[in-house]
């Protein structure tokens, strides 16, 4: 589910009359992403919400990173293991404490993650990664990134590093997936 301003869009296989018993006449735009539509949502589905995350957009960005990055092609790393769950043709770049992972997500669209050890956070590193996300995003799209609103220095990374916010999004899926 994805609510932009001013619209909100629930893809999932469910009775419209249903819908509009929660959403009325869609004046209530927070309405989609309450507790109790999610979980009534979660029961009809039978399927788990994630987390209420802000999405942000970048436009590509021409030339190299500023960053030196090393394509990997196989990572244990929970960032990597985590964006596998959720995305299709996964590539991943190192930088010693930092790692960055590009992959298709919702609708097929470029979706960045970016994590910093503890030792290393603070420094810029994670605007750095999030901004490299932008010069090596394939065939020159954009790049989405989702974050959790409450992880306030990735979302200051990613904005620092020229990415706007759209919207929010809670994706469900199967329970222990």
């Amino acid at each position: 589910m994805a609510s932009f301003p001013g619209h909100v869009v629930v893809a999932a296989d469910i009775d419209r009359c249903w819908l509009d018993s929660f959403l009325g006449t869609g004046d209530d735009l927070s309405m989609p992403l309450s507790p109790k539509f999610l979980g009534a949502l979660e029961d009809r589905l039978r399927l788990a919400a994630g987390n209420i995350d802000a999405v942000l957009l970048a436009p590509p960005a021409p030339g190299e990173p500023s960053v030196g990055l090393s394509l990997i092609a196989d990572s244990d790393h929970p960032r990597v293991v985590r964006a596998r769950r959720y995305r299709a043709d996964v590539r991943v770049w190192t930088c010693g404490p930092g790692v960055l992972v590009l992959g298709r997500g919702l609708g097929g669209r470029w979706e960045a993650a970016v994590e910093v050890e503890p030792g290393a956070r603070g420094a810029g590193l994670g605007r750095a990664l999030a901004s490299a996300a932008r010069h090596l995003v394939p065939e020159d799209r954009p790049v989405w990134a989702q974050i959790a609103p409450g992880n306030a220095s990735s979302l200051r990374a990613f904005l620092a590093a020229g990415y706007d916010p759209v919207g929010a999004e809670v994706l469900l899926m199967p329970p222990g997936h």
